[in-house]
């Protein structure tokens, strides 16, 4: 076991990335290749099978983990649908790559990846019980409960971002209407304002007073939303990730603000709100971790 490794993989719609990891955490090598397009279940599986071959010829690694674009069954071996990716619907691929790499292999949705990353090795590692959102192009969610990713019965727990935030909202192409992601994506911020988070972050730098009162009104939305997660859930931490927590902090101490005004005092004992540490890195660092935890049990 002290010299065993696993393989995380990171699937995404414009790319693909592999890391080999110890069970400390330590990326050995990793790979980035380019999401094959179209990009079908087989073009993808051809692609993802060559490049574990690249990554590990002597055949060192144990197990490979990976996250989807898109929710995951409950045992990690299909995936149900994945966004941004053509044909997706019930592919069987940990079944295809144990019968092409011999490695037991399992899935899981992106966001639980980055939040399980965050856990092992990034901002909520002092932490057991936590829950992370991504604020992106959407906003993505995980929940680690007791260190272990919780997915719930049928593995589509944890979208956080899917929560009501205002019944009648913008409608989300969740069905539901008035959503989190509706207030607080990268989507949801150019509707409001015009212009792109960045724009808005490096504005509120600068001392742009209306960019520093729209990252108020951001905060108070947000920090809104995590109250019903916080009541639910009573995390140590949030971490936020994603590209819009570049300027977390011009919007946390409306957050901070919010979640102390909406929810009791006995739910949030200790409640910390931190920003993600591990970037980009956070999905095949969580992926990894997936594959240590199911296979392993460490």
């Amino acid at each position: 076991m002290v010299n065993s490794q696993v393989i995380g993989i990171d699937l995404g719609g414009t790319a693909i990335k592999f890391g080999r990891f110890t069970a400390d955490g330590d990326c050995l090598q990793s790979l980035s290749v380019a999401t094959p397009q179209p990009a079908t279940p087989e073009a993808v599986m051809a692609v993802m099978v060559d490049a574990i071959a690249q990554l590990d010829p002597d055949n060192l690694s144990m197990a490979i983990g990976v996250g989807t674009p898109g929710p995951a069954d409950a045992s990690g071996r299909i995936a149900k649908v994945a966004i941004n990716l053509t044909g997706w619907h019930d592919v069987p691929l940990a079944d295809w790559l144990e019968a092409k790499t011999g490695k037991p292999t399992i899935l899981a949705n992106d966001a639980n990846c980055a939040g399980l990353g965050e856990c092992w090795l990034g901002a909520g590692r002092h932490f057991q019980n936590l829950i992370l959102l991504t604020l992106g192009t959407g906003v993505g969610g995980a929940v680690i409960l007791d260190g272990k990713l919780f997915v719930g019965h049928l593995g589509a727990a944890g979208e956080l971002g899917l929560i009501t935030l205002n019944p009648d909202g913008p409608m989300c192409n969740s069905g539901n209407q008035g959503s989190l992601e509706q207030y607080t994506s990268v989507v949801a911020i150019r509707r409001r304002t015009g212009k792109e988070p960045a724009e808005l972050g490096a504005l509120a730098q600068a001392g742009d007073a209306e960019a520093l009162t729209f990252w108020q009104s951001y905060g108070k939305d947000l920090g809104a939303g995590l109250s019903s997660l916080v009541y639910v859930l009573t995390p140590q931490a949030i971490v936020l990730g994603g590209g819009v927590s570049a300027s977390f902090e011009f919007f946390l101490p409306t957050l901070q603000a919010e979640i102390e005004r909406r929810v009791m005092a006995t739910s949030r004992v200790g409640l910390q709100i931190l920003q993600a540490e591990l970037g980009n890195s956070a999905g095949i660092m969580g992926a990894a971790k997936l594959a240590w935890q199911h296979y392993s049990g460490c």
